[in-house]
């Protein structure tokens, strides 16, 4: 059998598709040690992961490393979350990089993660289930540490931009073991209170543990069982919870909340001057508009000559009247001449002479036909005829009856001698028969 050799770049590309294609590669979950750190200066990251035993290559992308809170160092302990492929040039595996969190949060990084990825599929996330903020509401509850900074930045929001909403503060641990608990119980009461338009259920910023209440699932669901639309405000711009995602909607501070739970008062009032303007400047321009009109129709002369007018249109409609008869009897004159004209078409255009003369012509054409097709036949037979005289001149049979052979190497026609090596076997192909020959000498010759 004959042996296929690969190129290393055929090998190397196999792999790495089969590393491509294998699902238990990708999503990978690693805690390592970051060495040989190398921050490139088209913003990505290129290190090394190493444990007591092995080491791999790791490459983490600018797209992915510009969202990480912390610098990665040497002999820093990180957890890794990436996709493992082939470097096709270099012919090594590594791992790309998608998540990157110090060692030490890892537990809750991953119960985040997949918390998160349950309740997405449940569908919690989906925007189509959103329920609409208010625009205009009377009452808002604020679920939220009465003592904190984030309480104050809130009611001081409401108070400038919208005085006139009750606000309600519902206070609530939010950190602690007993934190989820305590915002599941307020998101509950005020649902059954029944008086509030909207709810604002937050804290100001902090690390993962003191943010943990709000990635709990008991806290999501009742968020997401909340009848009452809930605004999210939980710690910083770049700080994501579990809330965040369920809630109808997310505001990156409890100020921002706020803001986005009422309309600005000032707005308000500059859109109502605005639309007052307007109301009045379309109103002056109607007023000037129909009084002209109204001028005008003073002005007109149907109003001044009112007889004038109407003997005026009295005989224009006796002129109408009369063009109306004329038009009725020039129609009739014309249908009934047209009538006439077809009539006689019909009679002059007999089907029975039409026949006769279709069948001379159809006897014509069958005569052409048949000769055309005699004549047709003949020079295909001639032309035909020709072509297989040529043929037999050209048959290598015919040649090989005039004494000649045709020799062949591995079924190919040997043209040459220099095709050709000592001890070489052929086969020499005769007119009656094929002999076997081994060549034993080859004695060359000039053309």
């Amino acid at each position: 059998m004959e042996k296929r050799y690969l190129t290393v770049t055929a090998l190397t590309r196999y792999i790495k598709r089969k590393f491509d294609t294998d699902s238990n590669l990708k999503n990978v979950w690693l805690q390592a040690e970051i060495s040989n750190f190398n921050h490139h200066s088209r913003g990505h990251m290129y290190f090394t992961l190493k444990d007591q035993n092995a080491r791999m290559s790791a490459v983490m992308f600018a797209t992915q490393n510009r969202r990480l809170k912390f610098k990665p160092e040497n002999g820093m302990k990180v957890l890794i979350k990436g996709d493992l492929s082939v470097y096709e040039p270099q012919g090594q595996y590594q791992i790309y990089v998608q998540e990157m969190q110090p060692d030490g949060v890892g537990a809750l990084f991953l119960a985040y993660e997949e918390l998160k990825k349950k309740l997405e599929i449940e569908g919690l996330f989906q925007k189509d289930k959103k329920k609409v903020i208010p625009k205009f509401p009377n009452r808002i509850a604020i679920i939220t540490s009465p003592t904190g900074a984030a309480v104050r930045d809130i009611i001081t929001t409401l108070k400038r931009r919208y005085p006139s909403v009750r606000r309600t503060i519902i206070p609530v641990s939010v950190q602690g073991p007993q934190a989820a608990p305590s915002i599941v119980k307020a998101i509950e009461f005020a649902n059954n209170v029944n008086e509030f338009d909207t709810i604002i259920v937050g804290r100001g910023g902090g690390s993962i543990e003191e943010l943990w209440a709000f990635n709990k699932e008991i806290v999501a669901r009742a968020i997401n069982d909340s009848r009452i639309p809930v605004i999210s405000a939980v710690g910083h711009e770049t700080d994501f919870t579990i809330s965040d995602f369920v809630a109808d909607l997310r505001a990156p501070t409890p100020t921002a909340a706020a803001e986005l739970a009422v309309p600005s008062l000032f707005d308000i009032k500059q859109n109502l001057f605005n639309l007052s303007q307007r109301l009045n400047q379309n109103v002056q321009h109607q007023l000037t508009t129909n009084r002209e009109r109204l001028r005008s129709l003073k002005q007109a002369y149907a109003f001044k000559y009112p007889i004038h007018l109407t003997r005026q249109r009295e005989q224009d409609l006796d002129r109408l009247v009369v063009n109306l008869n004329k038009s009725i009897q020039r129609f009739v004159t014309d249908k009934q001449q047209y009538k006439s004209n077809m009539i006689q078409r019909l009679v002059m255009s007999n089907p029975r002479k039409l026949i006769r003369e279709q069948q001379k012509d159809l006897s014509y054409l069958t005569s052409r036909l048949n000769n055309s097709i005699k004549a047709n036949k003949e020079q295909r037979e001639n032309l035909f005829q020709t072509y297989i005289e040529k043929l037999s001149i050209l048959n290598p049979l015919e040649t090989m009856k005039r004494g000649y052979s045709i020799t062949y190497k591995d079924r190919n026609i040997v043209k040459s001698t220099k095709e050709i090596q000592p001890g070489d076997m052929l086969k020499v192909s005769l007119q009656d028969g094929e002999l076997d020959c081994q060549v034993w000498g080859i004695d060359e010759r000039e053309e």
